[in-house]
């Protein structure tokens, strides 16, 4: 693996990420072997947004390794709550440690992040946008439960518009062939723009579903997401999507006795406890995969980023803004303004991947 940092997991090739499966593996199984692997090393764990199995597992994971950490799990507790930029937050503490690993509430940050660090920057989450870590731990977990990554129908229930982890998950999984995706949600919940693209571009087979029940017959992967309540605009607009689908004991009647049942957490309500006890649930066990697939990252990452130096300056390749509010150049107003061109001629943001209309 020679990729310098991880914004989306999609820019790794499918030997790279076969290369972190089977280190994930092998650490698996031969813990001990690894325990000084990272002696000397420090990781940086910036979390702008609350977690739990992210922030940890990737503590765990460095301290598993022989590494320290440094971070904050709050801005409160930092300069950025004095009204330090992003960039300045980066430039520092990329000459204290090793690798930094980043969670922000907006997307496109872990881009913008890697353009102002010495160290290697990791995508924890970037708003609604990508979570490529969430990812490696899925792919981590259906290979060893399931036991390959090719020909599945995968269903995907709950927010598909603003689930990072949905969005990450069908970009990688769509570079395997013969995989089938369904997408079970609301009518206002549907996939962006950019994740139908990428399906089209695939050429993968995708549906859109408003029924669990009716569609879990067919799945051999069924990832549930929780609705997000700090993506909508208003209480008034989640409480008007949340506890719409939820997964119990009566609709795995109708599922194969071969299904997966992942999902990211936090769990609230579209997963009933009783479900716990089914074999076929794998989400716990899922957190655990992920830590040993941070593991293999770090240690990837530290072994091919050797030399800390600054990246060259970019230049804006437009004169355009993008206008997504939540793209981290509506707050970070010094960032170039970069764009690729889509099919249809329209430009699209490099950092958060939206459409600029024209």
């Amino acid at each position: 693996m020679n990729a310098h940092n991880l914004i989306d997991l999609a820019e790794l090739s499918k030997e790279d990420l076969d290369e972190l499966i089977q280190l994930a593996g092998v650490i698996m199984d031969n813990p001990l072997n690894y325990m000084d692997d990272c002696h000397g090393k420090i990781i940086a764990t910036l979390f702008y947004e609350p977690s739990t199995r992210t922030q940890m597992s990737f503590q765990t994971a460095m301290m598993r390794l022989g590494g320290r950490v440094i971070g904050f799990d709050n801005p409160v507790n930092s300069s950025v709550s004095k009204g330090e930029s992003l960039k300045d937050t980066i430039r520092v503490i990329s000459n204290y440690t090793d690798v930094i690993v980043i969670r922000n509430p907006y997307e496109g940050s872990a881009l913008a992040a890697s353009m102002f660090s010495k160290a290697p920057v990791i995508n924890a989450g970037d708003g609604g946008h990508l979570h490529p870590t969430q990812t490696l731990t899925d792919i981590v977990t259906l290979w060893y439960e399931k036991g390959r990554l090719d020909h599945l129908t995968i269903g995907l229930c709950g927010d598909i518009k603003n689930g990072r982890t949905v969005h990450s998950l069908i970009k990688t999984l769509s570079k395997y062939e013969g995989n089938r995706f369904i997408m079970i949600s609301t009518s206002q919940l549907q996939a962006p723009q950019y994740i139908i693209d990428v399906l089209e571009e695939s050429g993968c087979e995708y549906s859109f579903s408003n029924s669990l029940e009716e569609s879990i017959s067919e799945l051999d992967v069924l990832y549930m997401t929780r609705i997000q309540r700090e993506r909508f605009a208003s209480q008034e607009e989640y409480e008007a999507q949340k506890g719409i689908y939820v997964l119990d004991t009566q609709k795995l009647e109708k599922a194969k006795e071969s299904l997966k049942i992942l999902h990211p957490l936090p769990r609230v309500d579209e997963i009933t406890v009783d479900v716990d006890y089914d074999p076929r649930a794998k989400y716990f066990e899922q957190a655990e995969y992920g830590m040993y697939a941070r593991m293999a990252l770090i240690v990837k990452m530290l072994a091919n980023n050797s030399q800390k130096q600054l990246p060259p300056k970019i230049e804006s390749t437009h004169n355009e803004m993008c206008r997504n509010p939540r793209c981290i150049t509506s707050t970070e107003s010094y960032l170039p303004n970069l764009f690729t061109t889509g099919e249809d001629g329209r430009l699209v943001c490099s950092y958060c991947e939206h459409e600029l209309e024209k």
